[in-house]
């Protein structure tokens, strides 16, 4: 195939995957929106949050399933260090099966639901089941579909605030890919200590790196995905270990399974993960801001380098005089890692999009024959 450039939708269309190639490009004029979008919210959401980041007994649990549990993982850490309350991230998936490891019926306690269609039956089960666990429970529904359970469920209720994203990133095609990134800067805007203007502010530099990044590096990515690498492995510490994990994902879902996609942590990479390299393998390490983080990194990129037994490594990130041969990199504002995870996701979408092309599939539905499904089915909720 031919690389096709993300913006040439008239040749997705014939490839099947406009959608997803429009859902790509779309990011930074969203972020631009939503920036707009939360200004103007932020008296309802400061009066529906309150003192409460300031208690040490209050719980906030961000949550979700797939794609929207990595979103709560991508952000707890950072907003975690900000407040006395306890912030974390916890997948419904897990919370469902171990209610108990999570909840306390004395301790108050925020869920945070992300989902792109808030329809998944996890999404309004986990609901349900803090309602019952906690007294003191509220719910922060952060959704991108005004029709969805999550909106249709919480509208009305005094517990329930819900924070409806801008209206096209309700993603069309199978993947996530907007409505990701749009929850994960949203999440990080609503709860960022730092003055709503400051806050605002940052969305819209994420935002001008985001699109600086996508003309950058499409054709190039095009060409990347081209080559026949059978397993991709991203690297990634700290809050980017969450975009590592989001990164696989995209490759096995827009690939239908046919290439390995794996995350870890470049630390971690050592104790056994490196054992499924070979010379059909792509690394692909994103980079942190933390110079120790960095160093770390640089360690194992040089490591790998000199073992010569991946096919290709690649490393994504700021600019930094740490080390050379930095293949994607972008000159950023003093940012948290964070914050800047929604810069370097694109990168990590355009080669999914690129490589299901490649491999003659269809990038808005590679499961044709309803194998996994846009909106999870078949899910049945216990209660004990």
């Amino acid at each position: 195939m031919d690389a096709t450039l993300l913006h040439d939708l008239t040749a997705w269309q014939r490839l099947g995957g406009a959608d997803t190639a429009n859902e790509i490009a779309q990011q930074p004029v969203l972020w631009e929106t939503l920036a707009s979008d939360l200004q103007q919210a932020s008296t309802r959401l400061q009066d529906f949050l309150g003192q409460r980041l300031s208690d040490p007994r209050q719980r906030v649990i961000f949550t979700g399933a797939g794609s929207s549990g990595f979103i709560a993982e991508m952000v707890a850490d950072t907003l975690n260090a900000q407040w006395p309350a306890e912030i974390r991230a916890v997948h419904t998936t897990s919370l469902l099966t171990h209610p108990a490891l999570y909840l306390q019926r004395d301790r108050p306690t925020l869920l945070v639901s992300f989902g792109r269609s808030g329809s998944s039956p996890e999404s309004v089960a986990a609901v349900d089941r803090v309602r019952a666990d906690v007294d003191d429970a509220r719910f922060l529904d952060i959704t991108c579909n005004a029709e969805g359970e999550l909106a249709r469920r919480g509208a009305g209720r005094d517990d329930t605030c819900t924070l409806l994203m801008p209206a096209a990133s309700c993603d069309r095609a199978f993947a996530m890919t907007s409505s990701l990134s749009c929850m994960v800067l949203a999440a990080l805007t609503v709860f960022d200590s730092a003055p709503w203007a400051e806050r605002v502010q940052r969305l819209q530099q994420v935002a001008a790196l985001a699109r600086q990044g996508l003309n950058n590096w499409d054709a190039d990515v095009a060409a990347l995905a081209a080559q026949p690498y059978n397993r991709v492995i991203y690297l990634a510490s700290g809050p980017l270990e969450a975009l590592a994990r989001e990164a696989a994902l995209k490759v096995l879902e827009l690939t239908a399974g046919r290439v390995l996609a794996l995350a870890n942590t470049p630390l971690g990479f050592r104790h056994g993960p490196k054992s499924t390299l070979n010379d059909e393998t792509l690394v692909v390490v994103l980079r942190s801001v933390e110079p120790l983080a960095r160093r770390y990194e640089q360690d194992l990129l040089e490591e790998l380098r000199g073992d010569g037994v991946a096919g290709k490594v690649l490393s994504i990130g700021p600019h930094s005089d740490i080390g050379t041969n930095d293949d994607y990199t972008l000159p950023v504002p003093a940012l948290p890692d964070a914050w800047l995870a929604p810069v370097w996701l694109p990168f990590a979408q355009l080669y999914a999009l690129q490589r299901s092309a490649a491999l003659g599939l269809t990038p808005d539905n590679p499961f044709p024959d309803g194998t996994v499904n846009r909106v999870v089915k078949g899910v049945t909720i216990h209660h004990g």
